[in-house]
């Protein structure tokens, strides 16, 4: 199946937009990472009705507007990676979570790594909002958009980073590609 993108300019870079019918599939990122999300053929849609409600809805939310998305989204991956992703939308706007709480919420504490794993891959970045997992100590930790987008938008949605996040923000920042 062939999906629909459209571009969208972002305070955190260009957005990718890609739809799956009449449902949101992937939001990704300017230098996204080869095959993290895969999607198979794209052709670009720039009236397709649902990418340019997320584009209005994602406009909003970075005007600080919107603490909320309304969208039709379409999954693809393991039943498992669909719960992890799942969780990512019950995290309140402007809170955090663990991979260790989401893991305990699933029911199974053990599956910390598996959760890692799974946010890493989650295709409707931002709107599924995998920028609200830090470490257990606090710290930001891997984000597909990059720390600074993972730190701007947790700012954007007030949240106060911690010192271990600052740290570790400022810690890697010679290691950010920007």
């Amino acid at each position: 199946m062939e999906n629909a993108f459209k571009l969208m300019d972002s305070p955190v870079g260009v957005l990718t937009l890609v739809a799956r019918g009449r449902r949101l599939a992937a939001v990704l990122w300017e230098h996204e990472r080869e095959n993290r999300v895969r999607l198979g053929s794209l052709i670009q849609d720039n009236h397709s009705p649902i990418l340019l409600k997320t584009e209005l809805q994602l406009n909003e939310y970075f005007s600080g507007k919107r603490t909320q998305f309304e969208l039709d989204l379409d999954f693809q991956g393991t039943p498992f990676q669909k719960q992890v992703w799942q969780a990512l939308l019950a995290i309140p706007f402007g809170e955090t979570r663990s991979y260790g709480q989401i893991a305990l919420a699933l029911g199974n504490p053990k599956s910390v790594r598996a959760v890692g794993a799974a946010n890493g891959r989650n295709p409707i970045s931002i709107i599924a909002p995998c920028h609200r997992v830090i470490g257990a100590s606090g710290a930001l930790t891997g984000f597909a958009g990059g720390l600074e987008a993972k730190s701007f938008l947790l700012t954007l949605e007030g949240h106060k980073l911690g010192t271990s996040a600052a740290k570790s923000l400022l810690s890697r920042q010679t290691e950010l590609p920007f």
